[in-house]
């Protein structure tokens, strides 16, 4: 073979693997870019995906706390409700006990006056009376109710209400010479002052 044909067909050869390496290479470029785009948007699906379920569950937390506070307040109001109700009975019925306890001595009462007006026995109908008023007494002693001891004792405003000022010798002065009501204390507490005459 010619040798200048010789040179000419292998120039053709090196052309021609180097435009073949050259498109090679061209087409690498976008491959490798692609999959960068593909794998970039593959996080950014993964990411929107955590923050789209972390939504959902916020959502669902701040409901439950929504729910469960409807129901504390449901709950508080029948509390409040129910308070209130009993509290408004124990102010209405407060006296209960104590004015069922005093029924029988009011029975007594009526059973001594049927007496006296069926017999003419005075003793009978005293008794009877003595009878119901410690009746009467113990009912009131039970619930804390005491007579005070008036007589004899320097004046107090808060336990005496005078009514009078008397001179006498037999107590000194500011005394209470008299009790003409009697006074009551309630435990600790004066139920009612006693009405009473002082020496002056």
């Amino acid at each position: 073979m010619n040798p200048e044909k010789e040179e000419n067909i292998a120039t053709e050869t090196m052309n021609e693997e180097a435009a073949q390496a050259a498109h090679n290479h061209t087409e690498d470029i976008p491959a490798d870019n692609a999959t960068a785009e593909s794998s970039e948007g593959n996080t950014s699906s993964s990411e929107g995906a955590v923050e789209d379920a972390e939504l959902a569950k916020a959502k669902a937390e701040a409901e439950e706390y929504q729910q469960r506070f409807l129901r504390a307040q449901a709950d508080f109001d029948n509390f409040r409700r129910r308070t209130l109700k009993e509290k408004e009975d124990l102010a209405k019925y407060a006296s209960a006990k104590l004015v069922t306890e005093l029924l029988p001595v009011l029975d007594n009462f009526e059973r001594a006056l049927a007496t006296e007006q069926a017999a003419s026995e005075a003793e009978s109908f005293i008794k009877g009376v003595d009878m119901i008023f410690r009746q009467l007494g113990q009912v009131l002693e039970q619930e804390g109710v005491k007579p005070m001891e008036a007589v004899g004792q320097p004046f107090n405003p808060e336990f005496h209400q005078a009514v009078m000022t008397v001179e006498t010798d037999e107590y000194e002065e500011g005394t209470v010479v008299e009790e003409l009501q009697k006074g009551y204390l309630l435990k600790d507490k004066v139920l009612r002052p006693a009405m009473v005459k002082v020496s002056g």
